[in-house]
């Protein structure tokens, strides 16, 4: 029945109103819509691929895995793309499947889950496969004790299918509201049998996919396509939090950031004279969810320098970087790149 919206002036909703996930901001999976890769590589082994998607295959070069900008249903610009490269039997305690880890402070604290007063969510997605039939996914926590195995159809293949999956909150486990792991949705692409499980139920045991499931790894050439992924508290799905695509990068870049990479667009540089450590340094666009694992490449002129930079004090917000100058030489100088991995 429609729900009142506003009394005196009579106006109304026709259908459900989930008051929820109204308000902007209800998705609790970032990147949902595939946009933002900054990576912008394929993998063939466990990784990232497009950010805040991961990937993990207990034996590499099964599927190939990237962003795809030519697949995708109306209102989307962009998926991810499986691509199987082997008929493989999947092994009972072998596992693929692509996944995303939601940060505790995210996802968790107004769920109530672990609570007698555990809130229901709603999972919905849009698929597209050269496979049909029944496949498999899983929601879990943060220590793989908790799991709930889903299943969902794709009737017919090549053609995009929307998906929902709704889930009653776990009233048990430990579900983490910190900056650690919150939620991990995993999507199987390939699950063995004693990492799959019921449908419909929450277990105590590792699961990250259903019993019976289409295995993706197990034809060759098959082809798997998602976006659209929206994770939001009820039991509803609705239309998809689009978010403008510099908010979107934003909430990617606390847990990733990564520079250019061309040494004609530097994120910093700096000019020595012999025997002097020069020390500079960046400041992250975003605050990191952690003090991040940082990579740092540096070009030179000059022969500058002969011995590697060492970098120091890197926090959530910023690092610094320290270079010295070849001996041999009176001064030089240096450009430098950097990623900074804060991934869950």
């Amino acid at each position: 029945m429609p729900v009142i919206i506003d009394g005196t002036n009579g106006i109304t909703q026709a259908g459900e109103f989930n008051s929820d996930s109204s308000f902007g901001f209800k998705n609790r999976i970032i990147n949902g819509a595939m946009m933002i890769d900054q990576r912008a590589t394929s993998i063939t082994a466990s990784g990232y691929t497009v950010d805040r998607f991961a990937y993990f295959g207990s034996q590499a070069s099964k599927a190939t895995i990237a962003q795809d900008t030519s697949v995708y249903p109306t209102g989307f610009n962009a998926s991810l793309k499986v691509l199987s490269s082997s008929a493989y039997t999947v092994g009972s305690t072998e596992e693929f499947e692509i996944y995303q880890s939601i940060e505790g402070f995210n996802s968790i604290a107004d769920l109530g889950w672990g609570t007698a007063a555990a809130k229901t969510v709603t999972l919905s997605f849009q698929v597209y496969s050269s496979l049909t039939g029944t496949f498999g996914g899983a929601i879990q926590n943060s220590g793989g004790t908790r799991s709930y195995p889903f299943t969902y159809s794709i009737p017919t293949a090549n053609t995009w299918t929307a998906i929902s999956i709704t889930i009653a909150g776990d009233t048990s486990g430990t579900w983490l509201t910190t900056n650690g792991i919150g939620i991990v949705v995993y999507f199987g692409l390939g699950v063995g049998s004693t990492k799959s499980g019921t449908v419909g139920s929450w277990s105590s045991s590792y699961f990250t996919s259903a019993t019976g499931a289409t295995s993706v790894v197990g034809t060759n050439g098959a082809t798997f396509y998602i976006t659209g992924v929206q994770l939001e508290v009820g039991s509803t799905a609705t239309s998809f939090d689009y978010r403008p695509y510099g908010t979107e990068l934003q909430l990617c870049q606390r847990y990733y950031e990564q520079t250019s990479g061309s040494f004609a667009n530097p994120m910093f540089t700096g000019y020595v004279v012999n025997g002097v450590t020069y020390y500079t340094g960046a400041v992250f666009v975003v605050e990191k969810r952690a003090a991040p694992t940082l990579t740092v490449t540096s070009s030179s002129a000059n022969g500058f320098p002969a011995t590697s930079g060492a970098t120091g004090n890197i926090t959530v917000r910023s690092f610094y970087e320290g270079r010295v100058c070849n001996s041999t030489l009176n001064a030089g100088w240096f450009a430098s790149n950097f990623t900074a991995s804060a991934e869950l």
